[in-house]
This record gives structure tokens, C-alpha cells and sequence, in this order.
């Protein structure tokens, strides 16, 4: 398991429009459908990443709690099931129904979403404002598998407070840690396992 950081997209940039399938119910999603009055979280996951495992109840509850403050989260899974066959869409349904996930679990097969994000592990956090514009990508809090500190969310839901109170956002954002995206075997991007 690779340990890669995220790509710390600039601040201030515009979200990439997408049309991705959501495996809870097979329909597609817009992000301009999809997005919240006030902001929209979009999270790069997958299913086998213990990353992800690590903070999944965490996400489940940040997003119900953003949901209230007119924040929609959307998930998306980019990892190639050539690779990763635990992280396709039929499993993807299993997780998000078994955890009652309150947001859309969206499937990126050619993987143009992730590269348009320029996403590089799972998690990946990007926040938007209410014009889709970045105002916070990183790491969700400083809890890892193993080092004993509690999940909470605190870097994630400090920026989302200060983007809700339309505070400039100028202080330091440090990246999130997870696995690589799996990339497709004849991706030329190939950037890792």
C-alpha cells in the first residue's frame, strides 16, 4: 500500500463539471443538479482503501451535518476495476447501502472525472462554495490507521464553517494521505498502486 498525498489544486479554482452514474440506483448525476445551495463537498473514495475504512463513519456523519447547512457531498470512485474489482460498481451499491450513505456514490469508469479534479488518492476532499469555486482541499483531520488519534473532522469542518461565514480563506491547508488511485493498466497518467 503506497501512502501518496493529495494534489493540492489551486484555491479559487472552478469545479469541473461531471455526468456520472450513481451505483445506488443506477441514474446519472449532474453536478449542476447535484450541488448544494451553499457548497458542495466532493470526496474521491473507494471501497478497499483502509484510508477510506478509517474515516468512513466520520464522512457518513459530516455529510448529514453539511446537508443541514445547504452542503451537498457527493462521492466518486475512479479506481479501475480491471485492479481493483472490489471497488466497482456492484460493490460500491453493497457499501453504500450498507452504510445508508445520504449522498450519491458515483462511478468515474474512464476515469476523466479524477483526472479533471487531478485527484490523486482515496480520500480526497474537495470543497466548493456556492459558486463551485475551491475553497478548501486536504485532509479531512490528522487521524490515520494506527496512530490513535480520534476522527473528527476538524480541518474539513473549520473550512466549511469559515466558507458558510464567507471568511477569506488564507490559511494553511495541508493534504490529505491515502491510498493511489488505481489507474487503468494502459492509463499513460499511471501514477502508483
Amino acid at each position: 500500500m503506497a501512502l501518496i498525498e493529495s494534489y493540492m489544486l489551486p484555491l479559487g479554482t472552478q469545479s469541473p463539471s461531471f455526468s456520472l452514474p450513481n451505483v445506488i440506483n443506477n441514474q446519472i448525476k449532474e453536478l449542476e443538479i447535484i450541488r448544494g445551495k451553499n457548497g458542495t463537498l466532493i470526496i474521491f473514495m473507494c471501497n478497499h482503501c483502509p484510508y477510506v475504512i478509517h474515516l468512513l463513519e466520520g464522512i457518513i456523519k459530516t455529510a448529514i451535518d453539511f446537508s443541514k447547512k445547504g452542503i451537498a457531498t457527493v462521492a466518486i470512485s475512479s479506481n479501475s476495476i480491471e485492479t481493483h474489482p472490489q471497488d466497482g460498481p456492484k460493490e460500491m451499491k453493497k457499501l453504500a447501502l450498507l452504510k445508508r450513505f445520504s449522498f450519491p456514490y458515483l462511478y468515474d469508469e474512464s476515469q476523466e472525472v479524477a483526472k479533471n479534479f487531478q485527484a490523486a488518492c482515496t480520500p480526497d476532499f474537495y470543497l466548493f462554495d456556492d459558486q463551485l469555486k475551491l475553497y478548501y482541499r486536504g485532509r479531512y483531520d490528522d487521524s490515520r490507521p494506527g496512530n490513535k488519534v480520534p476522527v473528527n473532522g476538524n480541518d474539513l469542518h473549520l473550512a466549511a464553517e469559515s466558507m458558510l461565514q464567507k471568511v477569506s480563506q488564507s490559511g494553511i491547508q495541508l493534504p490529505s494521505l491515502g491510498c493511489s488511485i488505481k489507474w487503468h493498466p494502459s492509463n499513460n497518467n499511471e501514477k502508483g498502486n
